[in-house]
């Protein structure tokens, strides 16, 4: 039997029905929950053709391993394929933008960033496989669909793969103290964000990679941002720019 993961709540789950509905094997609800929330994704399920089985709170908490599943857990199928940085860039309609983690390895974090990524149009987040959280359950459910509309690339090497990217014409772009100002930056063209873990930062081989470094200007008392907050304004202003220029 091919392998198996589950996701929970609402956004995680609909967001997979909705894009890959091949992929669930079977959607367990909470016998209790009957509002219209609930009703409208029984119904896109059974509309795909997946299984909808009603139990207690407590198979669901087993299924999802937390109480925090909303009355909704989907198994759903861990072996489809994901995609390399090479489709995925072969595949751009417009300049690259992508969101490169090094080191992040809190689940939560990885979920926002996914969440992030989607919210501001990149393309993709790349992670190395070792020293980093991967694709789970919780990083589904922080993610609030985002892990099921944003490839997650996993990288043996990172530093190869930022060099495979430079080939490609990506500028890399590094977030980190230390850099010109984010209200400064030229964002025009392909861009790799690459942002480290809080308090880590990036590693030296990884900012050795990077092309330039960007800093964003804090205002407050505070040294640093959670990293899913600095990526969420990094794609932001870099998205705001590229809007910016494109206006008569």
């Amino acid at each position: 039997m091919s392998a198996e993961h589950h996701l929970s709540g609402f956004h995680a789950v609909t967001a997979r029905l909705r894009a890959q509905p091949e992929s669930v094997r079977g959607v367990y609800v909470a016998v209790a929950r009957r509002d219209r929330r609930t009703r409208e994704l029984v119904e896109r399920a059974r509309g795909a053709g997946v299984a909808v089985h009603a139990v207690d709170d407590d198979r669901l908490a087993a299924l999802a391993g937390t109480d925090r599943h909303q009355g909704i857990v989907a198994v759903v199928d861990a072996t489809a394929p994901g995609r390399t940085l090479e489709e995925i860039l072969d595949g751009l309609r417009e300049p690259a933008l992508l969101l490169v983690l090094d080191g992040v390895t809190d689940p939560h974090n990885l979920g926002a960033c996914l969440r992030s990524a989607d919210a501001f149009g990149a393309q993709a987040v790349v992670v190395p496989k070792d020293r980093a959280a991967g694709l789970n359950a919780t990083v589904a459910k922080a993610a609030s669909g985002a892990a099921e509309t944003i490839p997650l690339v996993s990288v043996t090497n990172l530093a190869r793969a930022l060099a495979e990217l430079k080939e490609r014409g990506v500028w890399i772009v590094g977030a980190e103290v230390g850099g010109e100002s984010l209200f400064e930056a030229d964002l025009s063209g392909p861009i790799a964000w690459v942002l480290g873990a809080e308090g880590a930062g990036l590693r030296r081989l990884t900012r050795e990679s990077c092309d330039r470094v960007v800093t964003i200007p804090m205002q407050g008392e505070v040294e640093s941002l959670n990293v899913s907050v600095a990526a969420g304004v990094c794609l932001f202003a870099t998205r705001r720019q590229r809007a910016v220029a494109r206006s008569p």
